[in-house]
Order: structure tokens, then C-alpha cells, then sequence
């Protein structure tokens, strides 16, 4: 059993993948159907919820209980335009919640209940939990998850909520785009040196409902992202839905029905134009399509062959062109830089993708990797990376912001209120200091330097910065903010701080400057400069923006040549000690002393911390639910399977059938019948504890019987036993009455122990000749008055009373010692001599020997 496991999780708009990283290697876990991929659906009945595979294979009888697509939903609003677009192609409920939010309406537990898509998503990761701690045998609580490189700010928080819903702990959301990397470039063994140039890589992942493109440098056990780029609204199921409207027109016309009209029907059919196009990859003839009951007791069919689909597709595959190509661009390589291209996810293997890769890149593709699962893969790598308790090799992994992030704020005299804090594709995670001069609390609002093509809004989220007061002169005072992007791609600000100052006396100013001049003459590197140059380069680099020196003002831009602002005039405190006309002024000097934290309150996306710990609490309780009905269920079948197993028996010959009178067989028979009338009338939905009873009532009746039928069928070879260590204890017996008065083995053997071997075997031999008649007398249907276990007890009884005398050993005779006489003595050195010599050479010969 392991004693920690650390997991990666693909969380895939369709299916899900969980990986381990184990001693062996990285494996892909498979789930309690032995498939490795688990669909990401939930569905919900009158009694519990149903999880993953079950859920899909229910789908079709129970839409508008059964829940997926929550990927596309997570941290979204309901009036936006992308989840108006999602909402009209699932069967679900939904309604606008009052704060705007996804409310999706289920049937659950005989009510209907109201969930959020982080919510449901909780329960997809409670499953996946359940099937890995399954698989390893062990608790699982660290994991990593992926996340499309395109997901904002708030698409984060919601996953990170879900993820504490279902009560794990993320160690990073890993961009898919960089988790495919990864798993590509761990395994390579001929990466280039770090002085050499990189081997540049291109990785393109089609998936379901996203399109990602990335481009990688990668060296010697580093990678880092060049660029990115991305389609969040094609997939390979925009090519279903193609399909099945022009198979819907279709049928509409030879068949007059119409599939749009019938949800269920609409299903089928994309299910079925799913297997087609996956044929197409490999098939260029005309394909058949048959769905039999399709509609009104209709059965229809069809044909397709793969130029009719890029025809109707050919947008799609126009919209791929222009993603392929802008990622290239903002990689700023040339194709002959580019030393191959992978591909990843399921319409990736379209042959019309394929081409478009190969002519946008100038390479054919290649599929170094499984291109399912190289995801999750990737993340149970990084995962491994980050958790203490595994070891693996040193890779680095450098990442990129997709969006630029700007920082607005309530400016005061000389300053810019915005600027762009992070620019396009800026590595990640990473952090930058701000310096304010400020009186009073302000305001930071962080927004996207453009707005997201996959989110409606621009606005990542305020910080408020508190506590901020004048310096006891009345001057504003030195506020330091440390603006971060998080190793989640989660834009914050980590900590905000306050310079204090206070007033040094003129022994103090003198030492600074005793101090100062001895730097000049003997200057030494400041610890941070020491660290640098003694530390190999940190993987969050660190850098500061707005820095307030001699030339620069808040905003960067030079302050030569004019007024003073209130940064400069701060800085005139910390330099010159304040007013020269001022007599104290003269012999003392202002310094910051210490830096105070401020707190710094966010709204910046996610849960309120009540709100994730009702979720939390609403989510154990449906685990409670979960687990009763499971008890319900396998109470009640274990009930029907005895009910069918005890029949079957009683009623052969060959079983429990000759065990049984046949009035006692005429009862229990109805017995059986009327509880399994019972099951399926008003048993059908009783509590666990009923049908336990139940079962403890036909098992005081079942149970003797078949232990009637144990008892016999044990017997024979017990007292074979039996009799057959008897036989060997009177043939030892024999031997020792033979050989009394000789000098023999048996001569050490006292009077005593012989009479005990008699006795006992006497006495076992009458008891197993009493106890053949007793079995002899008494019939198949009653219970003897001799048990298996009293014969073989009896047989224990002789093997440890008779055979330890029989086979006690012959005390050995020591012969005296003599004195060796001086005659012998030299004879005696020689012989011991000889024999060290013997003794020496021995090990030489057995090494020889084994050579």
C-alpha cells in the first residue's frame, strides 16, 4: 500500500483522465468500468446521484436530470453571450440566479434542487477522488488540474472552488497547453545544452470543444513557452453539429420528421455522426449511417463520404488557418526554426487539421505522444514536481500570461491612473513592486488590456488597500505593493506595506556616515546582489515596476525639469532630514524605520469563504446520501441473490436437495416465493435495515442446511485422516514393543510414554468406530450427533499427544575427554596445522566453485 500518491486530472469538456506518478513511471488510472477515460456527466434520481460512466449510459432516458458541458460554464454569468450560446444545446433547466450566476434545476431525492456549475463540477471530482483512491489503495488529496490556457481570472477561481468543494488540495491549475509540454519534453534525453540553441517545438491540441496551439523552446531539462494561441469555440463537436443538421434536413425531407424537435432523437443522432466522422479519419469511401426506432417507429439511414464533410466544414478548418498562423507569428520563428509538430486531442487526427498543419508549418505532424492522455500525464509530472513526498527529475517549466493585465487607479499629481503591469505572454508565475506616495485607503482595479475573445468582461477585480495614514508630519506616506501573477495564473496582490520613519539623533547620523564611507572604499555586494550571484536563477523571477528614483515618478516618465511631486518631495525627507531652517532639523535626520503591513481586501473572483464552506457542507452530505443508498442497494441484493441462490440448491439432489425433508423443502419454497414477491411489490424501496432482517430470517433457516450438507460432505475425509494417522501410530507402536530390552532408537522411551501411546490410540480408535456407526444411523436430513470439528479435534488430539513420543529424539553420548600425553603432543600440532591449512584453502576452492 502506498503511503502518499500524487495525481494529475485532464478536466475535459466530454471525458476526464486521472494519471499517477508512481516509482514506475506515470500510469493512467483506470476507473470501476476498466476504461480510462470517465465522461464528465452527472445525473441525478429519485434516490442518489450517478457519477461518470453510469451517468452517460443513463443519459438518454434521463436528459434533463443528467448534467454536462460545465466546463464552459464555470465562473461565467447567465446573460452571457457564450452561455446563452451553451444553454440552447443542453437539455437541462437553468435559471439566473440572484447574483446573476448559473442555476442548473435537477430532480434529486424525490424535489427539485438548484446547483451551480462549480457545484456539479465537485461532484465529477468527488468521483474521480473515489476512483483513484480505488486504484492506489490509499488516501489522495494533492493533485494538480488542467486548465485551458485561455481560462480568466474568474474561470480559475470557479475551478479552484470546485476542486475545495470535493476536498482537494491543488498544488497548481496546469495549462493543458504547457502540461502536453511537459510530457513531451521530460522523456527526451537529446534536448540541447543551455549555451546551445533551443530545439523549438510545436504542439497542437484539438479537442472536443477548444482549439489550443502552443509553441515551445526546450532545452536540457527546461522548457519555456514562446506563444500561444487559441479557438475556444471550435472543436470537434462544431463538426457534429454540422453533421447532424445536414443529416436532420435530410431526414426531414425522406422521412418528413424532424430531429430538432425530439431532444432524445437529436442525441442519437449525434452520437452517431460522432462515430462517422471518427471513420473519416481512416476511411475516404462513402460511409453509412443507420439509426433504427430513430423517430415516430421510423428507422432511417444515410451515407456521407469525407469530401462532403471538409466541404460543409470548410470554415471550421479556415478558423484553424488563422489560429495556426497567428501563434506562429507571435512565436517570431520561421518554419525552418521549428524542429517538429505534435499533435493532441481527438479531432487533432481530422485529415483536413492535419494538412492544415503541415502547410502552415511547413512539417508533417508527428505523434510522439498519446494524444489522449498527455494531459493528464503532464499534470501528474508537474504534480510529482511540487509534492515533497515524490522524487523525479529536475525539469524547469517557464509559462505565459495569455492576456495583458493592466492596473487602473485614482491618481494624484503626476501620475498616469493606468498602465500595463504584465504585457502578452508574459512568463509565469512572476511578480512586480509598486511604489504610491498616498494619505488615506485607495483603490486598485485590475482589468485585461484587452478583453478575453472567450469572456464578455474585461474586469479581473478590485483591491482595496486599507489602513493607510499620513506620516506624522502630515506627508503622504511611501505605500510598497507587490503585484503577482500565482503559479495558478491567478492575478493578486500579495501583500501592500507602509514605510514608518522616525527621527535619528546626531550619534546615529554620524555611524551611518563612518559607515558609508567605509562602503565606498571597500564597497561589498548587498545581500540581495550576493544571493543572485550565488544562487542559481530562481524559477519566479522577480522585478520591480514603478520604481521612484531620482528620474523616474510613478509611471516611469522622466521628472527633470519639473515641479516637484509628491514622490520627490518624500524622498527630500528620507535624504536630507527635513527643513534646513529648523535647528533640530540640523542635527537630526528622518529614515524608515520598519515596514507595516497593510491589509488588503479583494474581490477578485470566487466563493465567499461562507458561501465555499456551505458548498462544502451540501457536498459531504450528498457523499452521506451516496453511501446509504450504495448500503440500500447491496442490502437488498444481497437479500435477492440469497433468495435465488438457496432455491436453486434445495431444489437439486446434487446440492442441498437430500438435506431436506420435503415438507421442510414445501415451506421453505414458499417462504422464497413470497419474498421475492415482496421484493419487487411494497419491498421494492425499503431501508437497509429491512432487508437485513428479512435476510437473517431465511439464512436461520437456509444456514442449517447447508450446514448439514458441510458436515457430510467434510466427514469422510476427516475420519480418512484420522484413521490413517492411527494406522501409523500402531505400527509405531508395534516397532517399540518389538524392540524392548535392545539397544535401539526407541531404547530412551520410559514406561510411561508407551502407556500413553497405547491408551490413546485405544481410546481414538473406539471413538471413530463409535463414531462410523453414529454417521451410519443417522440420515442426510437430521443433524449428527458428531461433528466435523470433535473429529477433528480428535485427530489433533493424537497428532500432539502420540507422534512428538514416537518421534522423540535419542539422547546423544557424549564420549569422556582425555588428556592428551606428551608423547601425542607434536603429532596433535601437526594434525592441527594441517587442518588450518585445509581450513585456509577451502573458501579458494568454493570461490572457484561458484565461478
Amino acid at each position: 500500500m502506498a503511503a502518499m500518491s500524487v495525481i494529475g486530472i485532464d478536466f475535459g469538456n466530454e471525458s476526464c483522465y486521472v494519471a499517477v506518478a508512481r516509482a514506475g513511471g506515470i500510469e493512467t488510472i483506470a476507473n470501476d468500468y476498466s476504461l480510462r477515460a470517465t465522461p464528465a456527466c452527472v445525473a441525478f434520481s429519485g434516490k442518489n446521484r450517478i457519477l461518470g460512466v453510469a451517468a452517460k449510459n443513463q443519459m438518454v432516458t434521463n436528459m434533463k436530470n443528467t448534467v454536462y458541458g460545465t466546463k464552459r460554464l464555470l465562473g461565467r454569468k447567465y446573460n452571457d453571450p457564450q452561455v446563452k450560446s451553451e444553454l440552447a444545446t443542453l437539455p437541462y433547466k437553468t435559471s439566473q440566479q440572484p447574483d446573476g450566476g448559473i442555476g442548473i434545476h435537477v430532480q434529486y431525492l424525490g424535489e427539485e434542487h438548484v446547483f451551480t456549475p462549480e457545484q456539479i463540477t465537485a461532484m465529477l471530482f468527488t468521483k474521480l477522488k473515489e476512483i483513484s483512491e480505488t486504484a492506489l489503495q490509499t488516501a489522495v488529496n494533492d493533485c494538480v488540474i488542467s486548465v485551458p490556457s485561455y481560462y480568466t481570472q474568474n474561470e480559475r477561481h470557479a475551478l479552484m472552488d470546485a476542486a475545495k468543494i470535493a476536498g482537494l488540495n491543488v498544488l497548481r491549475l496546469f495549462n493543458e497547453t504547457t502540461a502536453t509540454a511537459l510530457t513531451y519534453g521530460i522523456y527526451k534525453q537529446d534536448l540541447p545544452a543551455p549555451e546551445a540553441p533551443p530545439r523549438n517545438i510545436v504542439f497542437v491540441d484539438c479537442g472536443y470543444a477548444s482549439l489550443q496551439v502552443s509553441v515551445c523552446a526546450f532545452h536540457k531539462g527546461k522548457l519555456k513557452m514562446l506563444a500561444t494561441g487559441h479557438d475556444s469555440n471550435l472543436g470537434g463537436r462544431d463538426i457534429d453539429i454540422i453533421l447532424a443538421n445536414y443529416f436532420c434536413k435530410d431526414f426531414q425531407a425522406r422521412y418528413k420528421i424532424d430531429a430538432h424537435s425530439n431532444p432524445r432523437a437529436y442525441l442519437r443522432l449525434l452520437a452517431e455522426v460522432e462515430k462517422i466522422k471518427k471513420q473519416m479519419s481512416a476511411n475516404s469511401t462513402k460511409l453509412p449511417l443507420n439509426i433504427e426506432c430513430f423517430m415516430e417507429e421510423k428507422d432511417v439511414h444515410g451515407d456521407m463520404k469525407r469530401e462532403d464533410m471538409e466541404s460543409m466544414c470548410q470554415h471550421l478548418f479556415k478558423r484553424v488557418e488563422i489560429v495556426l498562423r497567428k501563434c506562429l507569428a507571435d512565436s517570431g520563428l520561421k518554419s525552418d526554426e521549428i524542429h517538429s509538430v505534435e499533435i493532441a486531442g481527438g479531432s487533432s487526427r481530422i485529415p483536413a487539421i492535419k494538412k492544415l498543419i503541415e502547410d502552415v508549418f511547413g512539417k508533417s505532424t508527428s505523434t510522439t505522444l498519446n494524444q489522449d492522455e498527455a494531459v493528464a500525464r503532464g499534470c501528474a509530472l508537474q504534480c510529482a514536481m511540487l509534492s515533497p513526498a515524490v522524487r523525479v527529475r529536475e525539469f524547469s517549466v517557464t509559462d505565459i500570461q495569455p492576456y495583458p493585465i493592466k492596473i487602473q487607479f485614482k491618481p494624484m499629481a503626476n501620475e498616469q491612473g493606468e498602465f500595463e503591469i504584465f504585457p502578452y505572454n508574459h512568463q509565469f508565475p512572476f511578480s512586480k513592486n509598486l511604489s504610491l506616495i498616498r494619505s488615506e485607503p485607495f483603490t486598485i482595479t485590475a482589468v485585461y488590456g484587452s478583453t478575453p475573445s472567450s469572456y464578455p468582461s474585461d474586469l479581473i477585480g478590485t483591491f482595496n488597500i486599507k489602513n493607510v495614514k499620513p506620516t506624522p508630519d502630515g506627508e503622504p506616506s511611501k505605500i510598497k505593493i507587490k503585484l503577482r501573477i500565482n503559479i495558478n495564473g491567478i492575478f493578486t496582490i500579495s501583500s501592500a506595506s507602509m514605510s514608518e520613519i522616525r527621527e535619528l539623533s546626531q550619534q546615529e547620523i554620524e555611524e551611518e556616515e563612518k559607515q558609508q564611507k567605509t562602503m565606498e572604499t571597500d564597497p561589498q555586494p548587498q545581500p540581495d546582489q550576493e544571493s543572485q550571484a550565488k544562487e542559481p536563477p530562481a524559477p519566479e523571477v522577480r522585478a520591480e515596476q514603478g520604481r521612484q528614483d531620482s528620474d523616474a515618478d510613478d509611471d516611469g516618465r522622466s521628472t527633470k525639469g519639473s515641479a516637484p511631486s509628491y514622490s520627490s518631495r518624500i524622498r527630500s525627507w528620507f535624504s536630507s532630514g527635513g527643513d534646513d531652517k529648523n535647528e533640530e532639523g540640523k542635527n537630526k535626520k528622518k529614515v524608515p524605520v520598519r515596514q507595516v503591513d497593510l491589509p488588503v481586501e479583494a474581490n477578485a473572483g470566487g466563493l465567499a469563504q461562507h458561501e465555499l464552506d456551505a458548498a462544502i457542507e451540501r457536498e459531504f452530505k450528498m457523499m452521506a446520501e451516496d453511501r446509504q443508498e450504495k448500503e440500500r442497494i447491496d442490502a437488498r441484493n444481497a437479500l435477492e441473490e440469497y433468495v435465488y441462490d438457496l432455491r436453486s440448491k434445495i431444489n437439486d439432489d446434487s446440492e442441498l436437495g437430500t438435506f431436506i425433508t420435503d415438507s421442510d423443502k414445501e415451506a421453505l419454497s414458499r417462504t422464497l416465493d413470497e419474498t421475492e414477491n415482496w421484493l419487487y411489490e411494497e419491498g421494492e424501496d425499503c431501508n437497509r435495515q429491512v432487508y437485513q432482517d428479512r435476510l437473517n430470517d431465511l439464512k436461520s433457516q437456509g444456514e442449517p442446511i447447508k450446514q448439514k450438507k458441510h458436515e457430510h460432505d467434510g466427514r469422510t475425509p476427516a475420519m480418512n485422516e484420522l484413521a490413517g494417522a492411527l494406522q501409523i501410530a500402531k505400527k509405531g507402536l508395534e516397532q517399540i514393543k518389538v524392540s524392548q530390552g535392545k539397544d535401539d532408537k526407541y531404547s530412551h522411551l520410559t514406561d510411561e510414554d508407551i502407556k500413553l501411546v497405547n491408551k490413546t490410540i485405544q481410546e481414538k480408535s473406539a471413538w471413530l468406530d463409535d463414531a462410523r456407526k453414529v454417521f451410519v444411523n443417522t440420515p442426510r436430513t437430521q443433524a449428527a450427533s458428531i461433528t466435523l470439528v470433535e473429529i477433528q479435534s480428535a485427530k489433533q488430539t493424537l497428532d500432539s499427544t502420540v507422534f512428538p513420543i514416537l518421534n522423540k529424539p535419542k539422547p546423544k553420548v557424549e564420549p569422556p575427554k582425555e588428556e592428551p600425553s606428551k608423547d601425542n603432543k607434536n603429532t596433535d600440532d601437526q594434525k592441527n596445522h594441517q587442518n588450518n591449512n585445509n581450513a585456509n584453502q577451502k573458501p579458494a576452492e568454493e570461490t572457484m566453485d561458484v565461478e
